[in-house]
């Protein structure tokens, strides 16, 4: 069992040594790459399924007990996290063998998508908010190399961007962390959780809740502190865009989650209210920031933002049926915020451009992937009954059950903002007449299609077979608002 858990850290760190064991072989790194994603989808499987039946399990590294050593805990939440670190890694590997060009290959692409991916899984396994700083450290250096890569002007810029505000957020998350720890004498998540509940001096474990925020919230890219992403995301190859897209801002919303429905829970009136009103915010300024966008890649980053937005709502209103289509969101996100980002290079790939305007006549030339756009846009604006709207109608019900209308309205008006722009880019791409010729595609391009179809599928397959989804994510939630089994696996006989 303890092989099954460190497994998803394992994997790609054992791949990315492999691939740099043949730098001089782009083709070796990229199919040694692809396998070793495919086994860490494998692995992430096997991980939820050891979960879904037997329980939260944590191992201790180095026989240290907690919580003094370094603790990996995996419940219902970070399982499923890890199985959608899998399924974004293995459909992004499979497109880079169309969209990744050779000098990118050789300057050890495959390797720092594996090493981003293990900072990734690390993030959601870890079990110490110190070790979670150390991961997020981890996916900063590696994304930003993978930014950069190829040197390009607007990468740079994008890159210069991106690793400012991440060090800012960095600075935040450990002055947090030491401040934490001056508290409570531990760093050890299930011990904090008993620790800060006994606490005399609530006021101060609030204002280390916001020291938090601040840092996860800007991982995350919630308002106002969500800037860096439109401006760097559009920038590097589709294939990085649509990990980054996919998985990044993920992990902070993970962590705020984390943090907010184990550690500090001892004043929701106001850290949880606050929350909710930040993803009112989040859901309307991203949405028009779309909306005033001209260019694929920049439309889709905006969205980003926006659809953080509704999966903090869930965390805000912070009951179990909101948590649970916080989850469920996230899954159904994931799955089709990549999709786009995939959809989009394949456009890119048939025209040379991003920019909307000289764009056109796709439904006419490739009517598969104008169906392939639309099942993921039509999700992500909640359409029914793809995988979106139920996500959403999760959210507005749970809002609804505890009269919190104001934040349903905001998500309603937003949806409806959501399919407005996401009918801009069918119009743009795919409905008017073509403006310019399409280029001329390599036989490597075809590698692009089967991961699009793939996910494409799966958001069909979650709105179709809705209930396993929702129950997973229900059971994670109901882990989540009562900790007890978290708290009493680590800890064990020590608490």
């Amino acid at each position: 069992m303890t092989l099954l858990l460190i497994s998803p850290i394992l994997i790609p760190l054992i791949t990315a040594a492999l691939c740099l064991l043949v730098w001089r072989r782009p083709v070796w790194q990229r199919w040694l790459g692809t396998a070793g994603a495919f086994a860490l989808l494998s692995a992430s499987g096997l991980l939820l399924k050891l979960v879904w039946d037997r329980g939260i399990q944590a191992e201790q590294m180095g026989s240290w007990p907690a919580p003094f050593g370094i603790t990996l805990v995996a419940d219902l939440f970070s399982a499923v996290m890890i199985v959608l670190a899998g399924l974004t890694g293995a459909a992004v590997f499979v497109y880079s063998h169309g969209n990744i060009d050779r000098f990118r290959e050789s300057f050890g692409y495959y390797p720092l998508m594996h090493l981003l991916l293990m900072g990734v899984c690390g993030a959601f396994l870890t079990g110490d908010v110190f070790n979670l700083y150390v991961w997020f450290e981890v996916m900063l250096i590696s994304s930003f190399v993978l930014l950069a890569l190829g040197g390009e002007r607007g990468q740079i810029e994008g890159a210069f961007k991106y690793v400012t505000l991440n060090l800012v957020s960095s600075g935040f998350f450990l002055a947090a962390v030491g401040l934490l720890y001056s508290v409570a004498g531990t760093l050890n998540m299930a011990d904090l959780a008993v620790k800060l509940r006994e606490t005399s001096n609530p006021p101060l474990i609030t204002a280390l809740a916001m020291l938090f925020l601040v840092a996860f919230g800007i991982k995350a890219a919630v308002f106002p502190l969500f800037f860096w992403l439109p401006a760097s995301y559009h920038t590097p190859p589709v294939a990085v865009s649509a990990m980054f897209a996919g998985l990044l801002t993920k992990v902070g919303v993970y962590a705020l989650i984390r943090v907010f429905t184990l550690l500090f829970v001892q004043d929701p009136a106001y850290t949880h209210r606050l929350i909710l009103v930040i993803s009112g915010l989040t859901m309307l300024t991203g949405v028009l920031g779309a909306m005033s966008q001209n260019e694929f890649r920049r439309v889709l980053s905006f969205h980003i933002v926006s659809q953080i937005g509704y999966m903090i709502m869930g965390l805000g209103l912070f009951t179990r049926l909101a948590l649970a289509a916080s989850v469920f969101y996230i899954i159904h996100h994931i799955i089709v915020k990549t999709n786009l980002f995939l959809v989009a290079g394949i456009v890119h790939r048939h025209t040379g451009t991003m920019e909307l305007k000289r764009l056109g006549g796709f439904y006419e030339s490739r009517p598969l992937l104008a169906l392939l756009f639309l099942v993921p846009a039509l999700s992500l604006a909640g359409v029914p009954p793809l995988s979106g709207f139920f996500a959403k109608f999760f959210l507005v019900k749970g809002g609804l059950a505890i009269e919190q209308y104001w934040i349903v309205a905001v998500s309603l008006f937003v949806s409806i903002l959501t399919l407005f722009s996401m009918i801009k880019i069918w119009a743009e791409v795919f409905w008017k007449p073509a403006s310019e010729p399409e280029q001329a595609v390599s036989s490597r391009a075809r590698s692009l299609w089967a991961p699009v179809a793939a996910l494409a599928a799966i958001t069909v397959f979650i709105g179709v077979g809705v209930e396993p989804v929702f129950r997973l994510s229900d059971a994670a939630a109901v882990q989540m608002l009562n900790p007890e089994e978290y708290i009493r696996v680590v800890l064990g006989g020590n608490r």
